[in-house]
């Protein structure tokens, strides 16, 4: 028996599922090792063929509820993160990536996970203070309105979770930790949905 015939169809489309990567590219990797399903997934990531960058397209419908809560009991997280397979969603890393986010959001408490999601009487309610901060720093018209702009900007990046510094990292951001693991992977990772309770607040 062959190489080739060994390899059935059953398990090229079992690791097409798993890393997203095109049937040719299965049915070589699982040719090239022997049919072992754990190395030609490492194989494909190791060549590239599952590159995250390429599956921003791709649905991504299994994943984990992370939790946290911190250690004097009074502030709790629950963060719903997303990837593509159940494969990934099982691994350490991808676990480890939902709790360090639930994490970061005790921490933070940031309103949404992107600008976008802020409710646009939020949004109107900041730009009323910077207008009339401008007004009362006595700023010309034309110079104020591009202040109130960069205030806005800088309101979103404090109050959204991508785009804030990541607490046990500073020196990258919420997106870019997620980009990471993304990449490590081979799969698409985004955050669905989280919510933050803290005794005494609504």
């Amino acid at each position: 028996m062959s190489e080739a015939t060994m390899i059935s169809a059953a398990d090229v489309k079992k690791l097409r599922d798993m890393t997203g990567a095109g049937m040719m590219d299965c049915k070589k990797a699982l040719t090239e090792t022997a049919g072992d399903l754990e190395k030609a997934i490492d194989l494909l990531r190791a060549k590239g063929a599952a590159n995250a960058a390429k599956r921003a397209e791709k649905s991504a419908n299994e994943g984990v509820i992370g939790s946290y809560i911190h250690f004097d009991n009074k502030t709790a997280v629950i963060v719903e993160l997303n990837c593509e397979t159940d494969f990934v969603a099982n691994t350490d890393d991808f676990k480890s990536l939902a709790r360090d986010i639930a994490m970061h959001i005790a921490s933070a408490a940031p309103l949404s996970i992107s600008p976008d999601q802020i409710a646009p009487e939020v949004v109107e309610r900041e730009r009323g203070v910077y207008v009339e901060q401008a007004r009362e720093e006595g700023k010309p018209d034309n110079i104020a309105a591009k202040i109130v702009e960069g205030r806005l900007q800088k309101f979103f990046k404090e109050s959204t979770l991508l785009a804030q510094p990541f607490v046990k990292d500073p020196d990258i951001t919420i997106e870019e930790l997620i980009t990471r693991v993304s990449s490590k992977t081979g799969e698409k990772i985004e955050i669905a949905r989280f919510a933050r309770m803290k005794v005494g607040e609504r």
